[in-house]
């Protein structure tokens, strides 16, 4: 009997012991599960592109409203809207009654002042008089040559007419042109660029321009002006585009948009995977990984190239960054570095 219980004593003991050893062991396999695997990689600073992207609407070269100084019923329009003007082209006829009264005056002034240098020349008539008769004549034929640029309307530039907004016998009002004349040969675009880009724009620097309604097409343009402000509310500056436009393919109105080259800098360059953007807040950071721990690092985004990010600060040449793995970390954790 006495035997029989040393027996299950020892029994008992020896179960403990592995139950013991056991529990020891899957608290090891625990602790070691913990730490958190991740993917590293090591980045270097390398020769990135510097551009913007930037949309505009097109513009016309020039712009002309064409409507006579004064109200007055128009007698002929002689052209429609899409038809190609040249500069001096007669556009418009407005009535000529008072033209052709004011060139009988015109011409009447005409022969008092020739009739009055006459008698001057032999005496007859005193320098008043011949001044009076000179001025006489000169306002008469200011008035007409008034007169008759807003009774023949002519075209101010090469171009394209836009708009008719009267038809023949309509009287003018100064409400809206009687037409209005585009040069669309070149065209421009306008837009708004980064005050940080402001000594990178140069004029006559490229730009390459497409249009989303012109598919697989690409135009270059030209830096023609840049603005000399800078607006303090959105800290951009204006810079305009001049494009030719021979097919007239580029119509005013269309959206455009831009692509400025602004040659190319040394940056670090991370993967997209390896970017963490911190929740509620418009911040960013990675995880740098050195001796066995990983630190948390906020960083300035630049440009995306493709699947990577430009980083203007906050990392190092050499340093080895987090791809995979970052839903576990916090900073300062231990980490096992897994390929």
């Amino acid at each position: 009997m006495k035997r029989t219980i040393e027996f299950g004593i020892l029994f008992l003991a020896i179960v403990f012991g592995f139950t013991s050893c056991g529990k020891s062991g899957q608290k090891k396999t625990k602790i070691e599960s913990e730490i958190p695997n991740v993917r590293i990689q090591q980045v270097s600073l390398r020769d990135v592109e510097r551009y913007a992207n930037l949309t505009a609407t097109i513009l016309p070269e020039v712009k002309n409203n064409v409507a006579p100084a004064a109200p007055g019923r128009i007698r002929k329009i002689f052209v429609e809207v899409g038809d190609h003007v040249s500069k001096g082209q007669k556009l418009v006829q407005m009535d000529d009654a008072n033209l052709s009264n004011l060139e009988n005056q015109v011409a009447n002034y005409q022969r008092i002042y020739n009739r009055v240098l006459e008698l001057f020349n032999v005496g007859g008539a005193s320098q008043q008089e011949l001044d009076n008769a000179k001025l006489q004549l000169d306002v008469a034929t200011t008035n007409l040559q008034n007169l008759a640029e807003n009774t023949y309307l002519l075209s101010p530039t090469n171009g394209v007419v836009t708009a008719r907004n009267y038809d023949n016998g309509d009287i003018y009002s100064a409400q809206f042109p009687v037409l209005v004349v585009m040069q669309i040969n070149p065209v421009r675009a306008i837009v708004n660029v980064s005050e940080t880009n402001y000594s990178d724009v140069k004029l006559g620097m490229p730009a390459q321009v497409t249009f989303d309604i012109l598919k697989n097409e690409f135009f270059t343009g030209k830096v023609n002006l840049i603005y000399p402000t800078i607006d303090e509310r959105t800290r951009t500056f204006s810079v305009e585009i001049k494009l030719n436009n021979n097919d007239y393919k580029i119509r005013p109105g269309m959206f455009a948009r831009v692509k400025l080259n602004f040659g190319t800098v040394k940056s670090i360059v991370v993967p997209d995977q390896a970017v963490i953007k911190q929740s509620g807040s418009g911040e960013y950071f990675v995880y740098i990984y050195k001796d066995g721990k990983v630190t948390y690092q906020k960083v300035e985004l630049g440009q995306k190239i493709g699947n990577e990010y430009e980083i203007i600060s906050g990392i190092e040449d050499g340093a080895q960054v987090v791809v995979a793995g970052q839903a576990r970390l916090a900073d300062g954790v231990k980490v096992n570095v897994v390929k």
